[in-house]
């Protein structure tokens, strides 16, 4: 009854009950959500600023008729329609109210930066960091070295000099990192789901959802993504990934009794999938993108962010070509030869000036 003596505009408090928690902690699965956007200062986010624009979530996830626009399900990373303040079009992106030349004239180097937005993301250089709001996210989970006790026989935790669990009997090692600098790839808004499919029995790594894009598609723009590491349990057999049956006080429940064997054989029968009844532990990434936590116009990335020779940002981005930092073997070769032969052409050119002198003054003595 008191729910529903309480029904309401939702807000980031009521949104972020789940989706700041996602993954079993605060912060732990997106890295650009966490607690710290309840009630955040403009440094933090300049859209969502308690005491600025104080966006509530459904500002921007306009629901229209219960279907919510935005989420990693239905992405539009390069927006060629421009203004839908209204989302009329069931897309959500920066484009919708900052348009398609988003850098006003009065901003320096307008011109360059509007060509910039052709390939690459507002987000790119508009959160240059995410995990800003004085909560770690989690980038490294390590399922395989779960099901430790302690002296007296008992699941424990270990947590570093900053609080953060580092260890759970439960779940594994873990790794937290805060103002985290994203990874950044082409991407086009297409995701597909490992989830049950068989994988390259040679595998070292499994991605557990593949982005799509590339420089040559003109879909595609350059995005930041949080990429989650970790390793999984998988079948060694049929090389998939496995599905574990964690809660629970039945005696197949992992969280119960630290058995690996009977937890993974309860999933996978209770999903109604094959396992072999082998299995080992794999790492995994997922990527996820990032787009929260929009920082102030004057700390978006700078020219030098990208536009330094060896470290800059995009270095390990395949297709990207920024001049006089980008090396091309074919290219330098040409301008080589170029200069070669523009000295080649003034030596020429000096030493025929100089036998002409020689052969003028000689004229002029027979004279």
């Amino acid at each position: 009854s008191n729910v529903a003596q309480n029904v309401g505009h939702t807000s980031r408090q009521t949104c972020g009950a789940c989706h700041f928690y996602g993954g079993g902690d605060n912060g732990v699965k997106h890295g650009d959500l966490d607690s710290s956007l309840v009630s955040p200062d403009h440094a933090l986010d300049v859209h969502m600023d308690a005491d600025g624009l104080n966006f509530a979530c459904s500002t921007c996830h306009m629901p229209q008729a219960h279907d919510i626009p935005g989420g990693h399900y239905q992405m539009t990373p390069k927006d060629t329609d421009g203004l839908d303040i209204l989302h009329q079009s069931g897309t959500l992106t920066c484009e919708n109210c900052h348009g398609l030349t988003p850098h006003p004239n009065t901003v320096e180097n307008a011109e360059a930066l509007n060509r910039h937005v052709e390939s690459i993301a507002c987000q790119t250089c508009h959160i240059p960091a995410y995990a800003r709001g004085g909560h770690p996210t989690k980038m490294w989970w390590d399922w395989s070295t779960g099901g430790k006790m302690n002296a007296e026989g008992k699941p424990y935790a270990e947590h570093d000099d900053n609080g953060w669990v580092t260890y759970l009997s439960e779940k594994g090692n873990f790794i937290w990192e805060e103002n985290v600098q994203p990874e950044y790839f082409w991407f086009d808004g297409n995701i597909d789901y490992q989830s049950m499919k068989p994988f390259d029995p040679n595998a070292e790594m499994v991605e557990v959802n593949q982005i799509h894009g590339s420089a040559e598609d003109p879909n595609s723009r350059i995005y930041p993504f949080k990429v989650m590491r970790g390793k999984q349990p998988y079948d060694t057999v049929n090389h998939t990934l496995l599905m574990p049956h964690v809660y629970g006080k039945d005696d197949s429940s992992y969280w119960s009794n630290y058995n690996w064997e009977k937890a993974l054989q309860f999933g996978m029968d209770y999903a109604g999938a094959d396992y072999s009844g082998e299995y080992g532990f794999i790492e995994t990434r997922m990527y996820w993108p990032i787009t929260h936590m929009v920082a102030p116009a004057e700390e978006a990335l700078a020219c030098n962010s990208c536009h330094t020779r060896g470290n800059g940002i995009l270095a390990g981005v395949e297709g990207v070509y920024i001049p006089g930092i980008t090396p091309t073997p074919l290219l330098d070769q040409i301008g080589w030869y170029g200069v070669l032969l523009v000295l080649g052409g003034v030596s020429v050119h000096g030493l025929a000036r100089v036998i002409a002198h020689q052969i003028s003054k000689q004229q002029a003595k027979g004279i």
